[in-house]
């Protein structure tokens, strides 16, 4: 006992040297050339998910220089790969409250950080109910790329049983309907990868919008659901938790302006009442969207605390170890 405490000692130290550098940017000039793009639909989106939205994909940029992406008609997913490959794979989602994807200040430094780790990361560009998609769009996309990853990993250079999902805010909300609802079809199947499952291996929730039913119906994740009738029962992840649900890893701040702490304490709760492997950590101070989080805050030391979560249960090596490639 006392070597394993020590080796995660060690593990979670080495992590925190590459974590407290972790800052918002933009991807650097290097990994260009190591990403693949994997477009959802070749064959045409599913008829049920309502009009496309007109004129072409936006970037729009804040003073800050973060991109966030919006009226996007061609979902995609961006499979980055690092250089020493371990076999683990995460599909990012993005948040935006369903009105846009947080791809600059959220994803992308999220996936560079997870490149220096061995992990690959993969993008998703999800169609956006704010863009006229219907409610049930975005957990379309997510369910066919998690499909797509695992009947393709060999191409990609994965383990097929190593798949998870991290997703922010309005992106927590879509990864957490996945965890819970793989047993639902989202679409009808289109080809093979529709026949692999679409459960991740893993979750990772920060700061997620779990419900949208009352007293938690204040966010803008919730308007953009509204328009299925059944959308507070459908897309609330409280609602779908089970003994199958994957090992969940929730983080988020008590002083959250957007998402009531107390939605995702339940949520801890009800993933501990049915066995599921969880961990909540709550930090007193950093409100909404700080995404990996700036160096010396107290929400920065989330990236850690997950990674040190997926080497506890085998999803990601210690630095140390010496694992076979992949790729």
């Amino acid at each position: 006992m006392k070597l394993r405490t020590s080796l995660i000692v060690f593990c979670v130290t080495a992590l925190f040297a590459v974590t407290a550098q972790a800052k918002p940017h933009k991807a650097s000039a290097d990994t260009q050339d190591t990403i693949q793009t994997v477009y959802l639909w070749p064959d045409g989106v599913p008829a049920d998910s309502g009009p496309a939205p007109q004129g072409p994909e936006k970037v729009v940029t804040t003073i800050d220089d973060y991109g966030v992406v919006l009226n996007i008609s061609k979902p995609r997913m961006i499979v980055m790969h690092p250089e020493h490959p371990n076999g683990t794979a995460v599909l990012i989602l993005g948040g935006g409250g369903y009105l846009h994807i947080q791809i600059g200040a959220e994803v992308i430094p999220t996936a560079e950080w997870l490149m220096t780790l061995g992990v690959t990361p993969v993008i998703l560009y999800y169609r956006l109910p704010g863009d006229g998609w219907a409610p049930v769009a975005p957990f379309q996309d997510t369910q066919r790329a998690m499909r797509l990853l695992r009947a393709h990993a060999d191409a990609f250079g994965i383990n097929p049983h190593r798949i998870g999902v991290l997703g922010y805010s309005a992106g927590g909300n879509l990864a957490g309907i996945i965890a819970t609802r793989f047993k639902h079809d989202f679409y009808p199947p289109t080809d093979a990868a529709d026949k692999q499952p679409s459960r991740p291996d893993f979750a990772g929730l920060i700061y997620p919008v779990s419900s949208i039913t009352p007293p938690y119906d204040n966010t803008n994740t919730r308007q953009r659901l509204l328009p299925q009738d059944n959308a507070q029962q459908a897309y609330t992840v409280q609602n779908h938790v089970s003994d199958a649900t994957p090992p969940t890893f929730i983080a988020q701040a008590e002083d959250d302006p957007v998402v009531n702490v107390q939605s995702n304490m339940a949520l801890y709760q009800l993933l501990v009442e049915h066995g599921v492997p969880a961990e909540l950590h709550l930090f007193e101070h950093g409100g909404h969207g700080w995404g990996l989080g700036l160096p010396g805050t107290e929400v920065s030391q989330w990236p850690m605390l997950f990674a040190a979560w997926m080497r506890l249960h085998g999803w990601l090596p210690c630095p140390t170890d010496k694992a076979a490639p992949t790729r």
